[in-house]
Formats: C-alpha cells, sequence, structure tokens
C-alpha cells in the first residue's frame, strides 16, 4: 500500500449518471478514487479513464463543484433508484473537510428518489438529519469480515468493523432502514453467519456478492493469502477451476439460511446477469 496521498481538486460538467447496476437507475460518485486500499476492489478500472497511474487506493479526484451540477428540475429522478455510490465511497475521511456527499444530499431530497447509499463509514451517521428528509431511503454499511486484524489487512484505510456496527444501530434508532452488505464473501474468511448474528436486531436486509477474482484483483488477493494463509491460497486456486458449482453451492446455503431465519436478503451474484 502506497503511503503517499494524492489528493487533486477538480470541476465536473455532469455527476448523475444512468447506472447498468441490478436495482439502480442512477449513480452519483461524489469523488473519484478511494482511499481504503481494499485488495478485492473492482472499481479500480476507473484508472483507465482519470489518466492516474498511481496505486489504486493512493489518490482521489474531489469534484468540489458537485452540488452545482446537478439539474435544478430533478423531475426524471423522482421514483427513480439512485445510488451512492459505485466507483468510491461516499463517506471517506476526506467528507469531513469538502462535506460534497452532504451538500448533494440537500439537494437530491427535493426530487424524491428511491436513495440507497453505501459506505465502510461511520461518518454517514453525520447526515442522519438530511436522509430523514427522503420518503424512501436505504442506507447500508459494508462488513466482509468481524476479524478487525483481518479488515485491517485486506481494507486498510476503512473504519473498524465495530464502529460500522455502531454506525447501523445509530442509524436504526433514527428510524432509518439499513441494510448490511456482506461482500465480497471471501471463502473461509467471510463469516456471513456470525456477520447476521451480530447485526440483525438492527438491520433490514442483507445483499450478499460473491468474490470475482480476476486481473490485478487476483494477484492482490493470491499475494495476500500466501503471506497469511497458504492453505487458504491452495483452496482459492481449487475454486477457481469449479467456481460455478462453488458458488452455487453458496448461493443456496445462503438462501436456505435466510430463509429458515425470516432473513430478508438478495444474493448479487455475478450481478452482471442480472443488469436490465
Amino acid at each position: 500500500m502506497s503511503s503517499e496521498i494524492n489528493i487533486t481538486e477538480v470541476n465536473i460538467k455532469s455527476l448523475i449518471t444512468a447506472s447498468n447496476l441490478p436495482d439502480a437507475d442512477y449513480v452519483i460518485n461524489p469523488y473519484s478514487g478511494c482511499l481504503h486500499s481494499c485488495i478485492y476492489c473492482y472499481a479500480r478500472f476507473i484508472k483507465r479513464f482519470t489518466g492516474h497511474d498511481e496505486p489504486w487506493g493512493s489518490f482521489v479526484d474531489v469534484k468540489i463543484n458537485c452540488a452545482q451540477v446537478i439539474p435544478h428540475n430533478g423531475n426524471k429522478f423522482k421514483g427513480k433508484a439512485l445510488f451512492m455510490s459505485s466507483v468510491t465511497d461516499p463517506y471517506l475521511e476526506l467528507e469531513k473537510k469538502y462535506k460534497l456527499t452532504r451538500s448533494i444530499l440537500e439537494k437530491l431530497a427535493e426530487f424524491e428518489p428511491d436513495l440507497s447509499i453505501q459506505t465502510k463509514s461511520d461518518l454517514v451517521v453525520r447526515d442522519c438529519d438530511v436522509l430523514k428528509r427522503f420518503n424512501k431511503c436505504r442506507v447500508g454499511l459494508t462488513i466482509t469480515t468481524l476479524d478487525d486484524a483481518v479488515r485491517a489487512q485486506i481494507e486498510p484505510r476503512a473504519v473498524s468493523v465495530e464502529r460500522r456496527i455502531a454506525a447501523l444501530k445509530r442509524l436504526k434508532r433514527q428510524g432509518l432502514t439499513t441494510y448490511v452488505f456482506i461482500g465480497p464473501l471471501l471463502p473461509f474468511i467471510t463469516d456471513w453467519k456470525e456477520i447476521i448474528k451480530r447485526t440483525k436486531d438492527f438491520t433490514d436486509c442483507y445483499y450478499f456478492e460473491n468474490l470475482n477474482i480476476y486481473g490485478t484483483i487476483k494477484k492482490n488477493i493470491y499475494a495476500w493469502l500466501g503471506k497469511h494463509d497458504k492453505d487458504c491460497l491452495a483452496k482459492y486456486m481449487s475454486i477457481q477451476s469449479k467456481r460455478t458449482v462453488f458458488w452455487e453451492t453458496v448461493g443456496q446455503e445462503i438462501q436456505e439460511y435466510c430463509a429458515a431465519h425470516n432473513i430478508n436478503h438478495k444474493l448479487y451474484f455475478d450481478h452482471k446477469a442480472q443488469r436490465k
């Protein structure tokens, strides 16, 4: 992980973009890049479009005029599924200074979209007052593991697991609809049943996404496993040869467990096939 961080303020021409995600009509990304440095992050592909050659996790472009480029007439967003954020975290540490996400939310509330917001940060609690202005709003925290020592290795600049769980509790107490995004599921590492048990009293829904190993993600994960758990590395390499069967089995187990325990949930396994 690079110790140097490159923060650049940029102006943009547009912010709200059409989405090809399964449950989103539009997406908003107040920042380009991310500082969490998650070894499994798929969003590193945006480097191809931003001109950055720094390591993923070491740069962020701050879209300082975000709120100003939101259309004054937002009728086309009314009732539409709008997701924050698809290739960054809307509550990076930088949000404390720039307050871009908050300014965006303040403008969006009058448009009455169906808002979903997902983060790895407890900073989201700061904006409960604005989030409660939305008629439809779901706020999610990503939890990949309950082991914070592991979290520190795979999500080195993200906040601790306990801070995320505490944020979920506070969001629920404020009357907001909450969800936990358990993803990507890391085989033999992510204990999704324990995550549910720890959070079910203040979580309305669980979303699951499988680990998709390809390109630099594969290189990063295999390198990490090679240092920390060589036996697990061998298992991952075996999974790759029978990937479809493995994830079908995991998906069925999740479905059966959630049905038996009355857990509201949705699978986003290989979600390219689920796109509209």
